[in-house]
């Protein structure tokens, strides 16, 4: 069968002892980075014996055949350098591709910096979409953040600290400065943080450059949101008192907090059908 099993993601003492036993005794391991697999191992003061295999995002599809054919006949491992396999890291393809075959797949629960992120946060649980490692180009961070504008669930993503300032204030542009949001940085770890608040005091809290990898969550759309027309007509209806379409957008978005960006587009998307 096919394993996959969660890594710590900071804080040895989160490895199982499940985790802990398979990679003990395990004939056949697939790992994101082997020498993560020996690192981790040596930490944990134990010995890998396994027959090693890497993968990862460039050699997935090529391995994957090999992989199936070694999970038909044997218990196959499979880690990535930490949390679960298929999260945002590699495994997927070859989970299906098992599951195409009849191979049976089980896990190893642990670790995970989605669900950690999401569970300090602050924000609501009930209902969340995980979005993965936010683009690195800005034209392709907007496009994500204005597909997700009217998004109602709690949303996840992944970002670099070199790049987290930068994305905050995209993310102040398209949802708006009051939207809550909460940063996780080094989760388990000696100097793990979680800073909370609207996406404008994040931008402030991220200008002094914080290190460590990032977990951003950010609030789902409000309720004023989900019927938007209304506000859209209102600032049409003040745009013809001669104060301009700009200045009524401005206003409007003042006192419903909803974003200056979305509102402009679709009262210029309505000016337009309307003649």
């Amino acid at each position: 069968m096919l394993i996959l099993a969660a890594t710590p993601i900071g804080n040895l003492a989160d490895a199982s002892p499940r985790l802990v036993e398979h990679l003990q005794h395990s004939h056949y391991i697939a790992a994101e980075d082997t020498r993560t697999l020996y690192k981790l191992a040596q930490a944990l003061g134990i010995q890998v014996h396994a027959k090693t295999f890497s993968l990862h995002d460039h050699n997935e599809h090529e391995r994957i055949q090999q992989l199936v054919e070694i999970a038909r006949e044997h218990d196959l491992l499979v880690v990535s350098d930490a949390g679960m396999p298929t999260v945002s890291d590699p495994g997927f393809n070859l989970v299906r591709a098992c599951a195409e075959n009849d191979i049976p797949v089980t896990v190893i629960p642990g670790p995970s910096a989605v669900l950690s992120a999401l569970a300090v946060s602050g924000l609501p649980t009930d209902r969340f979409t995980f979005e993965g490692f936010l683009p690195r180009k800005d034209g392709e961070r907007r496009t994500l953040f204005e597909e997700l504008l009217r998004e109602q669930r709690t949303m996840i993503f992944f970002e670099s600290p070199h790049r987290i300032h930068e994305s905050l204030q995209v993310a102040v542009e398209i949802f708006g400065a009051d939207r809550k949001a909460s940063v996780s940085r080094e989760l388990t770890k000696k100097f793990e943080h979680t800073e909370r608040g609207s996406l404008e005091h994040l931008v402030s809290w991220a200008a002094e450059e914080p290190k460590g990898e990032m977990v951003v969550v950010i609030a789902g759309a409000a309720e004023e949101l989900r019927d938007i027309s209304t506000l859209v007509k209102d600032v049409l209806d003040l745009a013809e008192t001669g104060i301009g379409l700009k200045q009524a957008v401005a206003e409007i978005a003042g006192i419903t907090k909803v974003s200056k960006s979305e509102l402009y587009q679709l009262a210029l998307d309505a000016r337009k059908s309307n003649g």
